[in-house]
């Protein structure tokens, strides 16, 4: 198993993270959405996704064994649901993301992952799970565009998309680039009821 995976790469460290692909129909909608605001930077519809562990930077060969704990693991199926639209920053919103409903099986996934980068010495932080995609992301707002805000959530802030079940999830890495961060899959995982 381990000898296919990561083939070409020979970075020695990435910045990794796993997370939970979404359907391109929701992606197309909320990539529709926060076009809808002419400030801040978007985030194209290929990269939304649910984070359920973010690695930052990891060597090559920890990767490795994270893949092959993840791929000996029974990972379940969570329920997926969107309910509505939010920013992170209270005051100086820094985020405009769609929520996800919290959800047991998602929950539950999400501490397997954790569980299995434990025990290949990844130390996480400890942080409240609050599901989301990332939608934009903000610097400092000014005064009309603290309106067009609120003009947005007025319009669009009761976005709703109805459950589905994730089929996998997956082991991204990413690289920062002055457009933005690139996403690219370096294993998936099936996710089984």
């Amino acid at each position: 198993m381990r000898s296919g995976f990561m083939r070409g790469w020979s970075r020695g460290e990435m910045r990794a993270f796993v997370g939970i692909p979404l359907p391109e129909d929701l992606t197309d909608r909320l990539e529709e959405l926060a076009v809808g605001l002419r400030f801040g930077r978007a985030v194209p519809a290929e990269n939304m996704h649910v984070t359920l562990a973010f690695l930052d930077e990891q060597p090559e060969e920890v990767l490795a064994d994270l893949h092959e704990a993840l791929a000996g693991m029974h990972l379940p199926a969570p329920h997926l649901e969107i309910d509505g639209l939010d920013v992170f920053g209270g005051d100086k919103p820094r985020l405009l993301f769609a929520r996800v409903v919290p959800d047991a099986g998602l929950s539950d996934l999400r501490a397997k992952v954790r569980q299995a980068a434990g025990q290949v010495g990844i130390a996480l932080k400890h942080e409240r799970f609050r599901p989301h995609i990332t939608l934009r992301r903000f610097s400092r707002l000014f005064p009309h565009e603290r309106l067009e805000l609120e003009h947005f959530f007025a319009a669009c802030g009761g976005f709703a998309w109805p459950g589905f079940a994730a089929p996998d999830c997956v082991l991204y890495a990413s690289h920062l680039t002055q457009d933005g961060a690139q996403y690219d899959r370096l294993a998936t995982y099936p996710l089984r009821a």
